[in-house]
């Protein structure tokens, strides 16, 4: 089964080389099937507030464009000193190592290689309190592994191994694997096995959005769409991140001579072979971020290629800061041939506070992305409530202004003082706190982090973690 894209079904923003002329047309003509940078259906007509928000998304990207490099260097040198220091053992050591001539370089390979996100939460182990018959375990689980999904391979294998003691990676070695499916973007995740009471649980983690790589971010702003038959309009960047083939669709299998690893199909593979050697076994995806995009992708186009068997192993999915995937029509699509069908699966989509990314692509009337399900919200102080959609969903509310920076003040106030509330464990980094302080000027952007999604998991009340998944899977499309 498959579908090739024509221009009737696909609406795709190229803003590289946008003119300010070519943005004045776009907010006063309809007809948005003759501007050189937006490839649909010829004689397409928009109305402005569609127009308008196409403008938005593209303004953005080129800023985002426009930060690439320097926002890169930047990101290399905040990675790069920390781990420098930590090599050659405190800053006091380094000085001295420099003096001396013994300076030893970080190795970006090594088990103790960090990356910025990982700088930002150094937490390893899981929570020793929460044991497998507590409510929190799977969500704690997955969170963690989106969090270590950002490190290289060695660190993830360290971490599952030796610190989670739940898996040997040599029976599952996707770590950093995955896709190239474009020049410079990749598409990364890795698989673990451990037990989960008295059975197998395999998890399956997508690597999210990298802080300083804003062309991860500008997908996160991209409004552009493939429709896909019987599912829906689907983000066009999350999509061909998965596997989407150069507008060809979804083939339920490639042709062999085609050499690149497309991430859908070498999961989709692996999990075969995993559940074949185990067939009481089940699993579960997760992602923070892009991956949690990536995770609500992969088990609609299980659908689509109508793996039933895979699907009814499918415990759960579970995502972290997730963006908005696709439209109505693709919302009501997952409901009927994902979760209903599957009532034991749980979908758990948890938002923390004022984080933008699950507030992006904009939902504005007559726009195509919409969140579907329930919403796992938590505020500040970790209290959660099971609502129909995160309150202020497209971030940018003038009433919203002085309550999110009010909140992200209370956020670095907060970083000083949850080591003495709740223990040792929650002492959050200089650079974690670097982001605080920038949250004082982009309310909501360090909301977006992984430290509150793990502390969420480890401080929210057991409740927030039992939610019917039938009563979910019931909800309209929001």
């Amino acid at each position: 089964m498959g579908t090739t894209a024509s221009d009737k079904d696909h609406l795709l923003l190229n803003p590289k080389d946008v003119g300010l002329l070519d943005l004045i047309k776009l907010l006063f003509f309809k007809n948005i099937g003759d501007r050189k940078f937006i490839k649909c259906r010829h004689g397409t007509i928009e109305s402005f507030s569609r127009r308008f928000v196409i403008f938005i998304s593209i303004i953005a990207q080129r800023i985002f464009h426009l930060l690439y490099k320097p926002l890169n260097w930047v990101g290399s040198v905040i990675e790069f000193m920390p781990n420098l220091k930590y090599i050659n053992g405190g800053f006091f050591n380094l000085l001295l190592n420099i003096v001396s001539g013994k300076m030893v370089l970080p190795d970006k390979e090594s088990p103790d290689y960090l990356t910025t996100l990982g700088l930002w939460d150094i937490r390893r182990d899981l929570d020793s309190r929460i044991k497998h018959e507590d409510p929190r375990y799977t969500s704690a689980l997955a969170i963690m592994a989106a969090k270590i999904a950002y490190e290289n391979e060695a660190y993830i294998r360290e971490t599952v191994e030796e610190h989670w003691k739940v898996s040997n990676l040599e029976q599952h070695p996707l770590c950093n694997l995955l896709i190239n499916y474009e020049e410079d973007y990749t598409t990364q995740g890795f698989m673990w096995s451990g037990k989960k009471g008295d059975s197998e649980l395999i998890g399956v983690c997508f690597r999210g959005t990298s802080p300083f790589n804003t062309k991860d971010w500008s997908s996160d702003v991209d409004l552009s769409w493939y429709e896909l038959p019987g599912i829906g309009k689907v983000h066009a960047g999350f999509s061909k991140a998965l596997g989407l083939q150069n507008c060809q669709g979804w083939p339920n299998k490639i042709q062999s001579n085609d050499q690149k690893p497309y991430a859908y199909y070498v999961i989709r593979e692996r999990l075969k072979e995993c559940l074949k050697n185990n067939p009481n076994a089940k699993f579960l995806v997760t992602g923070h971020s892009l991956g949690a995009a990536l995770s609500i992708l992969f088990p609609a186009i299980l659908a689509y290629h109508k793996e039933t068997d895979l699907l009814s192993k499918l415990e759960g999915v579970y995502t972290f800061g997730q963006p908005r995937v696709g439209d109505r029509k693709f919302g009501e699509y997952m409901i009927k041939e994902v979760l209903v069908i599957n009532h034991g699966l749980r979908y758990r989509r948890y938002v923390y506070c004022n984080d933008l990314v699950p507030r992006v692509p904009f939902d504005r009337s007559g726009v195509y992305f919409k969140h579907f399900g329930d919403c796992l919200y938590f505020d500040s102080f970790y209290k959660g409530q099971v609502l129909p959609e995160e309150p202020n969903k497209n971030y940018f509310s003038i009433l919203a202004i002085i309550p999110m920076f009010a909140n992200a003040f209370w956020e670095l106030v907060r970083s000083f003082i949850m080591c003495y509330q709740n223990g040792p464990e929650y002492s959050e980094t200089y650079t974690c706190r670097s982001w605080r302080v920038i949250g004082l000027l982009i309310a909501g952007l360090p909301a977006h982090g992984p430290t509150d999604y793990v502390n969420l998991t480890r401080l929210g009340s057991q409740e927030m973690f039992l939610t019917s998944t039938v009563d979910q899977s019931t909800n309209d499309v929001n």
